[in-house]
C-alpha cells in the first residue's frame, strides 16, 4: 500500500526568459514581457509530493519535519529572493522557465530523498499557471 504526502512551500524570485542565440526581436516575440532586460518576479508556490509505504513503526510515509528541512535547506534558501538568472548556478546556461525550475528542484531533491519514494514537484508561477514534474 502506498500513500502520498505533500509539503507546500513558497519563495519569491526574479528571472528573465531569454535565449541568447536569438535576436532581440525574436526574444520579444516569444517571451514578451517575460524578456524584460531588467527582469521580473513571481511569488512561487511549491508543492512537493512523496509517495511511498506507511512505516509501521512511525505511521509516517516520511517525516514532514525532515521534508520541510530538506526543502528549506536545498531549495528555499537557494531560490528565495534571488535573481534566478544571476544568482542560481543551475540557470547560468538554462532558461529559468517554470518547466525548467521544476526540473531543477526535482533534481536537487531527488539527490536528498531516498529512491524508495516517488517524487513529484508542482510549481505555481501564478495562481493560474503551474507545471508538474515527476522525473519521467
Amino acid at each position: 500500500m502506498k500513500i502520498a504526502i505533500y509539503r507546500k512551500e513558497h519563495f519569491n524570485a526574479a528571472h528573465r526568459l531569454h535565449n541568447p542565440k536569438w535576436s532581440a526581436e525574436k526574444n520579444d516575440a516569444v517571451f514578451g514581457k517575460c524578456n524584460n532586460p531588467s527582469y521580473h518576479g513571481h511569488n512561487y508556490d511549491l508543492e512537493v509530493k512523496l509517495t511511498g509505504p506507511i512505516d509501521p513503526e512511525t505511521g509516517y510515509v516520511y517525516d514532514m519535519k525532515l521534508l520541510k528541512d530538506v526543502i528549506k535547506e536545498n531549495v528555499t534558501k537557494k531560490f528565495d529572493h534571488k535573481n534566478l538568472n544571476l544568482d542560481v548556478d543551475e540557470f547560468k546556461n538554462l532558461n529559468p522557465t517554470a518547466e525548467n525550475i521544476a526540473v531543477v528542484i526535482w533534481n536537487i531533491l531527488r539527490e536528498k530523498i531516498e529512491l524508495k519514494y516517488d517524487l513529484t514537484i508542482r510549481l505555481y508561477e501564478t495562481e493560474r499557471n503551474f507545471v508538474e514534474f515527476s522525473g519521467d
